[in-house]
């Protein structure tokens, strides 16, 4: 079983790398783990490692752009979207949700400073409505 993951890694590896989409975090979880739910642009999956050897992989053929873990978690940020590599039942759960969602409101601004979103959109200051004193 750990020789088939292994080949099917290396060869998503390398597919990845010959077509020229090293960057594409959401592509290669799509096409590495197993699929559990989705809901618009965050889909779930299942990988029977644990939390760091999942994280691992995922790193190796895909480099983010910032990376912080806490409570046992690991997150990953890439150009689109957030990786989350959480502990499961039996191996580790990867979720994968787009930029424009939780990210944007600052969800994730606790893991430090390349987690923490732009400026608002309608570009008025740093507080929330109301803040144009």
């Amino acid at each position: 079983m750990r020789a088939r993951r292994v080949a099917v890694v290396t060869v998503t590896a390398l597919a990845l790398t010959a077509c020229g989409s090293g960057n594409d975090a959401r592509g290669f979880i799509r096409d590495t783990y197993e699929q559990q739910s989705s809901d618009g642009d965050t889909a779930t999956y299942s990988s029977p490692d644990p939390v760091g050897t999942t994280t691992e992989t995922i790193v190796d053929a895909v480099d983010p752009v910032e990376r912080q873990a806490d409570g046992g978690n690991e997150y990953l940020r890439y150009d689109d979207d957030i990786v989350i590599v959480s502990p499961a039942t039996s191996g580790s759960s990867v979720r994968v949700e787009d930029l424009d969602g939780r990210y944007r409101s600052g969800a994730f601004i606790f893991l430090g400073p390349g987690f923490r979103p732009g400026s608002p959109a309608g570009g008025g200051g740093d507080g929330g409505p109301g803040d144009g004193k």
